[in-house]
């Protein structure tokens, strides 16, 4: 970004941004839908979600996490999707190296460097996924799934098996909350207490 790019963002440019982000509450989690689940969860509340999951953890990680930043990216980290939609697993899988990377990136200055340049750090700090902050919201943000998964199978949804996959306690090593979380949500599907 030049220094003529650089500018705080007017009152009409915020607006504008705001209205941009406003359809993550109607789009659905194309996963979701893919599986016929009827109504699929928004990507906003996914993204409610993933803070809901940022704050209920946040507080029993070893070395304290900035809540501020966790949030930013609790709420932010899907933000593009207000313009891309939200990419199927198997349809990002068919594309190039990098090129969702890319895509997200390029939409994200267009929707949040308007909002904040808060906002598109703390999109910018997720994607790199070097701060510690970044890596605890991957891990929540899978989370979420699993708990939003749970919720569907105990509403009777089935032929949603696929979607455990992703949800190893190994993958929860960096966090000890993240991982016991992720071990009662496989305990409660097998039914356990």
């Amino acid at each position: 970004m030049s220094a003529d790019d650089q500018h705080d963002p007017t009152p009409g440019d915020t607006l504008e941004a705001l209205l941009d982000l406003g359809p993550l509450d109607a789009l659905p989690r194309t996963g979701w839908v893919l599986r016929g689940v009827q109504p699929a969860e928004s990507v906003a509340g996914h993204l409610l979600g993933v803070a809901h999951v940022a704050l209920a953890l946040a507080p029993r990680v070893d070395l304290p996490l900035d809540l501020g930043r966790v949030l930013a990216m609790a709420v932010l980290h899907d933000a593009p999707e207000a313009r891309s939609g939200d990419i199927p697993g198997p349809a990002g899988a068919r594309l190039a190296p990098g090129q969702k990377r890319a895509l997200e990136a390029g939409l994200a200055d267009e929707l949040l460097t308007p909002l904040s340049a808060t906002a598109r750090a703390a999109f910018a700090e997720y994607q790199e996924q070097e701060s510690r902050e970044a890596r605890f919201i991957k891990a929540c943000d899978r989370l979420q799934l699993g708990v939003r998964l749970l919720g569907y199978e105990r509403a009777g949804w089935r032929g949603l098996d696929e979607f455990w996959g992703g949800l190893d306690p190994d993958l929860f090593e960096e966090f000890a909350p993240c991982r016991q979380l992720c071990e009662a949500l496989l305990g409660a599907r097998r039914g356990e207490s």
